[in-house]
């Protein structure tokens, strides 16, 4: 009996020491890396977020960028820093569910090594060819490459991206071959689609957007299970014949493994409580994001159902880096 009380007793202990911690967390500044250059989708929607949540409870918020190795470098930082809620990264599809099958070598385990805060947002991608293209449909990209299989070529922003994947996964749900070209960046292959190098492309639509209200780009499909209130006219891949087809691009705010329970719901709650804000929807929305929100738990799942979904088209793509 004596050994039960000593053993309920630090339970207690240990449940009013996390209790007590939660209260006065955050002490010090809470460092959130952002795993890509400064200026793109990922950055903003930290920025965003982490601003509104510095305002809404007076923390002070660090955003750092630490990119490279396709975002591994600053969610890899994130994995190893102490679990006390103090460092934070904003991961996203490519990094905690793309790159455990597309790299040889990982530096952290996604579903051992982290622990999900909150899932924050979703993007789709859109589909476009160049302004002067004969195709004007997706059906109509479909019947040219059934004609002649690899005859088309379809640029991406380099191997393993999403936006690589996701023509993948197309050719795989509508049986037909397109021929990948790889660039480093959106840049290039922008330019080589409006030039007629390549016939097709799919990225972001707050990187295609500009282009495509400009009339350089002609947008064809987007590829969420939605239209989008960016490009209202512009149909799903769903729509267009392939019914339940959707990839997009989520993003969520993890930590190291082994963060307390109290700090999680704590953060998790602030996170989600500034995701109802309007005004940070309609920021979002302009930026061509949908906002998520959500507990921990769903994250979690996601990342372990991401992971199962991308690894099939990552190996028969037969995309792979060290």
């Amino acid at each position: 009996m004596q050994f039960i009380r000593r053993g309920l007793w630090a339970v207690a202990a240990s449940l009013f020491a996390l209790t007590a911690f939660a209260q006065t967390y955050p002490a010090k500044p809470i460092r959130v890396y952002v795993p890509f250059p400064a200026g793109g989708g990922t950055d903003a929607i930290a920025r965003e977020v982490s601003n509104r949540v510095s305002v809404s409870q007076g923390w002070n918020i660090v955003i750092e960028n630490k990119p490279g190795s396709g975002g591994n470098l600053g969610v890899d930082a994130a994995a190893k820093a102490p679990a006390d809620g103090y460092t934070l990264a904003l991961g996203q599809t490519s990094n905690l569910s793309v790159n455990p099958t597309l790299y040889s070598r990982m530096p952290y385990d996604s579903v051992k090594d982290l622990t999900p805060i909150s899932l924050v947002a979703s993007a789709p991608l859109v589909i476009v060819v160049g302004a002067d293209s004969p195709y004007k449909t997706l059906q109509d990209i479909m019947a040219a490459s059934k004609a002649k299989p690899g005859s088309l070529n379809f640029a991406s922003p380099g191997n393993g991206t999403v936006a690589h994947l996701t023509i993948e996964l197309l050719q795989k749900t509508a049986n037909v071959k397109f021929t990948h070209v790889p660039y480093k960046g959106a840049s290039q292959a922008t330019t080589d689609l409006i030039g007629g190098q390549v016939q097709l492309y799919a990225s972001s639509i707050p990187t295609l957007l500009g282009q495509i209200r400009n009339g350089r780009l002609r947008a064809i499909a987007v590829t969420s299970a939605q239209r989008t209130t960016d490009l209202p006219q512009v149909p799903t891949v769903a729509e267009s014949g392939y019914k339940g087809f959707e990839s997009v691009t989520w993003f969520g705010f993890v930590g190291p493994a082994g963060i307390p329970q109290a700090i999680v719901t704590r953060l998790n709650a602030e996170i989600n409580k500034v995701l109802q804000s309007p005004e940070l929807k309609k920021k979002l929305s302009e930026q061509g994001a949908t906002v998520l929100g959500g507990p921990p738990e769903q994250f979690a799942s996601l990342i372990k159902s991401e992971i199962g979904r991308w690894s099939p088209i990552v190996k028969a793509s037969g995309a792979k880096l060290d």
